[in-house]
């Protein structure tokens, strides 16, 4: 006769909570490093569906999931073990805060009966965590985990996104409650989950950016990566081309409109920013990319209209009129707005001229210098090399990873950029070592691009060895390391500079000369290639982006080729 008592609950441990919990609300990539005490957390969201791309150190896994939040809108999770782990990973969040972008650190800790007492690996990381993130919060028992879980990942896209952390101690992961407990907590936790923001602009300041927008002599609009994480390249598109107002992106705005579009005031940016009367800013802040909208980059007498999802950047910059919400929206409003009374500067408008002028230019000037096969190599007959290559590709385009003082610079300038998101560079912090984890993060949330990086030896070298995470989940991304033997280039020291008890050492800036670079990813099974002419550079390129698999192009540059981050000279 059957046992007619009810059948108990299975029992579930706090890993298994987080899991379900993060599947729940819509985790379904995972980047870090495992040990003591989160390998099971990951092998149990695994299990669940959840992709977990395992790196070699956690600052890396975090430079790619913040790149991961920034190319879907979703929150890229970083798991790390605890103490130097969740301090390792601190690199990744402070990036995501710096660049306004959706991310989550999630890591373990020590048990919490022994804080203080010097356990394994013992830090208060909430307090190491806070001027680093927008919202932190500690699961101290288990039946808290889904709730802590809702509460970080609605925080870092809610408003200005940016870095959350959750803490998960030993002993909260090692306790239990039944399975039927579990899902109860996750229901109610999904319950409250904050819903979106809705923008919320009176009408009254959209006619005001409207009217001065219509009335100005020389308008410009100006976007940034702000506009690209809110997915406003249509509504940019129709404003552009409904009124005839140049354009300028920031270095990760590029691609939104392509940067071939007649109204690019890319190269005519300091006429551009020098004379416009009126500048609508979208989704780009006026810090050190834009010289802050001060004089004397800028006319003293610029009126700003900003676009931003954040108020305390609006309130910091007092501009001409302030419009608060998601680029997106507020576009839309503009154009509705314009639509029931339309405008458009035309062709011949004299400040449509000037800075198509100054552009074609320019790029004329630009064009002469990289018409010229440089070997040893420059820097400029490799970028033109590239470019052509990529755009050989056709649609999608590959996303283009970028880091380096000469390296990114000029590749700014050189590489073309046609569609949007597919620009990732140092962004607003100027963080070097950024390379490998974008490359990975754009691999995993844009299965169909190729991914390219182009990168300076001594950006690469931060996170060099993530060629092996490329070979082990077999990712389609082509390095190309620009190698002039350091970091700018060789030994440039003046004779007075080179003196002292160390003399004979190597400059600060110099590395190995000629580093086989193109090696380390063979010693995984990876593809690499040594080039040092325009053939070698080509027949490299054509293999490398036809096979889509795993490979670094060691390209050997003049190390006396280019200078000093040229915006940044005046800082060294």
């Amino acid at each position: 006769m059957a046992d007619p008592s009810p059948q108990k609950s299975p029992l579930v441990d706090g890993n298994i909570v987080a899991a379900k919990a993060l599947s729940r609300f819509g985790v379904d990539r995972m980047f870090g490093v495992v040990g003591i005490p989160v390998t099971s957390l990951a092998n149990r969201a695994v299990a669940l569906g959840v992709r977990f791309l395992a790196f070699h150190n956690e600052q890396s896994a975090g430079y790619a999931a913040s790149a991961y939040g920034y190319l879907t809108g979703r929150p890229g999770v970083l798991l790390t073990v605890s103490g130097p782990g969740c301090v390792h990973g601190l690199a990744g969040l402070s990036n995501a805060m710096a660049n306004a972008w959706p991310m989550v650190l999630i890591s373990g800790s020590c048990d919490q009966k022994d804080f203080g007492r010097g356990d394994f690996q013992e830090l208060d990381q909430v307090e190491a965590v806070r001027p680093f993130s927008k919202f932190s919060v500690k699961a101290k028992d288990i039946r808290e985990i889904p709730g802590c879980a809702a509460q970080v990942l609605d925080h870092a896209v809610a408003g200005k996104p940016g870095g959350c952390y959750l803490d998960l101690p030993t002993d909260v992961l090692h306790q239990t409650v039944s399975e039927a407990e579990c899902d109860h907590l996750i229901d109610e936790a999904e319950k409250v989950r904050v819903k979106e923001e809705v923008t919320n602009v009176r009408g009254s300041q959209i006619e005001e950016a409207v009217g001065l927008l219509r009335h100005a002599e020389r308008p410009l609009i100006v976007f940034g990566k702000g506009a690209a994480y809110a997915r406003a390249e249509n509504e940019l598109k129709q404003l552009v081309e409904k009124t005839g107002i140049p354009f300028l992106p920031t270095p990760m705005g590029k691609g939104l409109l392509p940067d071939t579009h007649p109204l690019a005031a890319t190269a005519a940016r300091s006429l551009a920013i020098g004379k416009c009367d009126v500048a609508l800013v979208v989704g780009a802040r006026l810090n050190w990319l834009l010289h802050f909208g001060e004089p004397p980059k800028w006319s003293p007498d610029v009126k700003f209209i900003l676009v931003d999802k954040s108020e305390e950047e609006i309130d910091m910059r007092r501009p001409a009129v302030g419009l608060l919400g998601d680029a997106k929206k507020v576009l839309e409003l503009i154009n509705r707005e314009i639509k029931d009374d339309p405008f458009c500067l035309g062709t011949s408008n004299p400040w449509v001229e000037a800075i198509s002028k100054k552009a074609k230019d320019n790029v004329s000037r630009l064009e002469g210098q990289l018409a010229k096969d440089v070997v040893p190599f420059n820097f400029m007959t490799p970028m033109r090399i590239i470019r052509d290559a990529i755009a050989g590709l056709g649609s999608p385009a590959p996303v283009l990873v970028s880091e380096g003082a000469n390296t990114m610079d000029i590749g700014r300038a050189v590489l073309v950029q046609t569609e949007p998101r597919t620009r990732l560079d140092a962004g607003t912090w100027g963080t070097m070592g950024v390379g490998l984890g974008y490359c990975i993060a754009a691999a995993v949330a844009c299965p169909d691009r190729l991914v390219v990086a182009v990168e300076g030896d001594s950006g690469f070298g931060f996170s060099a060895m993530e060629v092996e995470t490329l070979v082990r989940y077999q990712l389609p991304v082509v390095v190309i390391v620009f190698n002039n033997g350091g970091v700018y280039g060789g030994d440039r020291r003046t004779p007075e500079e080179i003196s002292g008890p160390y003399k004979d050492d190597p400059a600060p800036t110099s590395f190995v000369p000629n580093a086989g670079y193109h090696t380390l990813i063979e010693a995984f099974g990876g593809t690499g290639y040594l080039v040092q002419t325009p053939d070698e550079l080509k027949h490299a390129l054509s293999e490398s982006f036809f096979a889509r698999k795993p490979t670094v192009i060691n390209l050997i540059i003049d190390p006396f080729a280019g200078s000093e981050s040229g915006r940044l000279q005046h800082k060294n």
